[in-house]
């Protein structure tokens, strides 16, 4: 063990996020992460608490959402509304569908986030892990790709309200993350960092190297848009450089880890090719920033991820493991692959880690590393004279 004191933030409540039978985003990938951790006993012991998550309030989903907003997601709601002016909200898309219960589930998963934050900053836990929150693309006044409330959004302000800290937002899902850079765009007490690939190929389509914040907070969005079909090698040297150095400069009090999982060259919804090794290995350079610079205190979520049985457990349970501090075994438990191989539609891997060689490897891939190197250092270019200004020099 770590000797951090890690929580993890589920009820089986938040499965009822639910769209509708064929819609990418499957509570199923939260039944099979958890079930794996359990089977694997990496959780429920007094260092590695799970706690049920409680509904955010009004008061705190207004934090980062406008009253329109909160009270059209209301209005949809309710099973049988009329929802011909959803669209104006960003809901009743193919994308984000309106269903009957949809502001309780996700003020559950918002609360959820905002309680892992309570938990880090009231020294009860050092890490948490609210592995349904994530919801990384909800805007203040609507919803999109997915997400209805800003979890992410929710706990950070909550973070500067309660606490008066400043907080480092690493976002290292497939997709950029863009309602969080919006909501805090013109804060200079959080730093916005996501790692994604580029919008000239992937929804959202933002997520640019030129996007650094607004007015005070001019300097604190930073992003890093990776060429499709980067593969682990090139994806983890560029946050064994850009995280460290960030935060160095950056100081942040606590750090906001979103753990999006569908970078994995198994999701059928973007073009990256990592495989398990890279959340195993993010996770890490995370914490021993966080070690140094923050008392290890980590916030972290859940994310993207569509493939649902066989990246995601996998995935997130080398998540948890690394936050906890716990070595993780690397069979699967055959109980647990018994339980689910039959209601799978592939074949469920047995390893928790891909072993080196089992995904062919990719033709351009020195040149996809260049082009990563070089928009790396643009980033730094533009953002030079302002880390600069917080005292880092290079």
């Amino acid at each position: 063990m770590s000797g951090h004191r890690t929580a993890l933030i589920w009820d089986p409540a938040v499965t009822g996020y639910f769209f509708r039978p064929d819609h990418p985003f499957n509570p199923k990938r939260l039944e099979l992460a958890v079930s794996l951790i359990e089977a694997m006993e990496l959780a429920g012991g007094p260092d590695t608490p799970i706690v049920a998550p409680r509904p955010a309030s009004d008061a705190e989903l207004l934090r980062v959402h406008s009253v329109k907003y909160i009270d059209a997601v209301k209005r949809f709601s309710v099973e049988g509304a009329d929802t011909t002016d959803a669209w104006k909200y960003g809901l009743g898309t193919d994308d984000t569908p309106v269903f009957p219960g949809m502001h309780e589930v996700t003020s559950l998963v918002v609360g959820g986030s905002i309680q892992a934050a309570e938990m880090v900053m009231s020294g009860e836990v050092t890490r948490s892990f609210n592995i349904c929150g994530g919801l990384h693309h909800a805007h203040r006044d609507r919803g999109s790709g997915f997400c209805v409330y800003s979890d992410l959004a929710a706990a950070i302000a909550w973070i500067r309200e309660a606490h008066g800290a400043r907080v480092l937002y690493i976002d290292y899902d497939a997709h950029h993350g863009d309602g969080v850079q919006g909501i805090f765009y013109r804060d200079p007490e959080v730093l916005t960092l996501s790692i994604h690939e580029s919008g000239r190929y992937l929804f959202p389509g933002t997520g640019f190297v030129d996007e650094l914040g607004d007015g005070d907070g001019y300097g604190y969005s930073l992003n890093l848009p990776l060429e499709a079909f980067t593969e682990d090698a090139s994806w983890i040297s560029l946050h064994e450089r850009l995280i460290p150095e960030v935060a160095e400069a950056f100081q942040p009090d606590v750090i906001v880890l979103q753990n999006g999982c569908d970078g994995h060259v198994l999701d059928p919804l973007t073009h990256l090719r990592a495989t398990t090794k890279l959340y195993e290995e993010t996770v890490r350079i995370v914490c021993e920033t966080a070690d140094r610079l923050c008392n290890g205190r980590v916030v972290a979520t859940g994310g993207g991820g569509y493939a649902v049985w066989t990246a995601v457990p996998r995935a997130w349970t080398l998540v948890w493991a690394g936050l906890s501090g716990q070595p993780a075994p690397d069979l699967l438990p055959r109980a647990w692959l018994d339980r689910w191989q039959g209601e799978a539609p592939d074949l469920l891997p047995d390893r928790l880690r891909d072993p080196a060689g089992t995904y062919p490897g990719v033709p351009r891939r020195d040149e996809i590393d260049a082009t990563n190197r070089r928009t790396f250092e643009s980033l730094r270019r533009q953002a030079y004279p302002l880390l600069r200004g917080w005292g880092l020099g290079f």
